[in-house]
């Protein structure tokens, strides 16, 4: 299994903790320090499992949207996007715990036109407002004659964004874009005339789910 690079530090440190309570408690011959190893190797194991980078292949094309990340859908709604596409859109809103992949990848292939980094609040991911007052970065690709903007949210937990994007770069589909530590939303805004394929409540995986369709090119 491969590991996403930002995640590499933080599991050689819980592995290092581990192994010295271990040790710790193989001199003390301490039931309680013993209890305390057992407990690090979880979490050790869980931070190794948190920030695995599975290799994803999946349906691909210019006239389809795939999911840029793991998790469950929880909004498709028509909003105002005034930052890139600048007109009424189809947000799908993807929602990820923190036992899902936090890879995220690019939905379309195109060139990014836009770059935005905007600090902000840690609210519960999933609320409505968040995609507008949490910390976030957005990326919007021109694919063809469409606009799509990819929004990564800091949750109550996640603080740290990771995004690969430069302007001017040209992206190709399934591709990695960044990583969000420790739970948090993606949400990807589509034209309005793209057409959904998923639904609320339904699990995406990033780089294979396909979530909508675009209009022509």
């Amino acid at each position: 299994m491969s590991f996403a690079r930002e995640g590499l530090l933080f599991i050689v440190i819980a592995a290092l903790i581990a192994a010295g309570t271990f040790a710790f408690a193989l001199n003390r011959r301490s039931w309680p320090l013993w209890l305390a190893a057992v407990v690090l190797v979880v979490v050790a194991i869980w931070v190794a499992y948190f920030f695995r980078d599975p290799e994803r292949t999946g349906e691909r094309g210019e006239h389809i949207v795939i999911a840029p990340a793991d998790g469950k859908v929880v909004q498709v709604t028509e909003v105002d996007e005034p930052a890139f596409l600048k007109e009424k859109a189809i947000r799908i809103s993807i929602f990820m715990n923190v036992f899902n992949v936090h890879v995220n990848r690019y939905p379309v292939s195109g060139v990014v036109r836009y770059v935005q980094y905007n600090p902000g609040k840690f609210m519960n991911a999933a609320a409505e407002k968040a995609s507008l007052e949490n910390e976030q970065s957005s990326v919007g690709i021109e694919t063809g004659s469409n606009r799509v903007l990819v929004r990564q949210i800091a949750g109550l937990i996640a603080r740290r964004i990771v995004t690969y994007s430069t302007n001017g770069a040209h992206v190709q589909q399934g591709d990695r874009m960044g990583i969000i530590r420790f739970g948090s939303r993606v949400d990807v805004f589509l034209p309005a005339s793209a057409r959904p394929r998923v639904r609320v409540g339904e699990t995406t995986f990033a780089g294979v789910t396909v979530v909508a369709e675009l209009s022509g090119q």
